[in-house]
């Protein structure tokens, strides 16, 4: 973590021995094709709003798939977001030297699945 801040980021995401991002400091990452939503296939501890925003998203017919994420990969996707207990989505433009759209309608999409969960 304090590397990355060194380095300019605001926090710090987690890569694997495979070269997979997995996720961040107190955060599950979560992508977006420009269709489908994309989990990352790599060892995470989810968090309850993953739960919730994914089980809210199939319920909304939204296409979602698990996916090794590696940086050089990365750069074919059209944004991604973090979520944990705060935030259902909150955008990602940068991780290490990929730079990533902000993609409103996703981090739109994230926060109408959760919301959508009954109380």
């Amino acid at each position: 973590m304090h590397q990355a801040v060194r380095q300019g980021f605001d926090d710090a995401a987690f890569v694997d021995r495979r070269g997979r991002l997995s996720e961040a400091t107190i955060w599950n990452l979560v992508y977006w094709d420009g269709e489908a939503v994309v989990w990352p296939e790599a060892a995470v501890l989810a968090g309850v709003t993953t739960g919730v925003v994914s089980r809210q998203l199939k319920r909304l017919g939204i296409p979602q798939r698990r996916e090794e994420i590696t940086l050089e990969n990365l750069k074919h996707l059209q944004g991604a977001a973090v979520m944990n207990s705060w935030t259902p989505g909150v955008p990602v433009t940068t991780i290490g030297q990929v730079v990533l759209p902000e993609a409103k309608p996703f981090i739109e999409l994230l926060h109408k699945a959760y919301i959508a969960e009954p109380i």
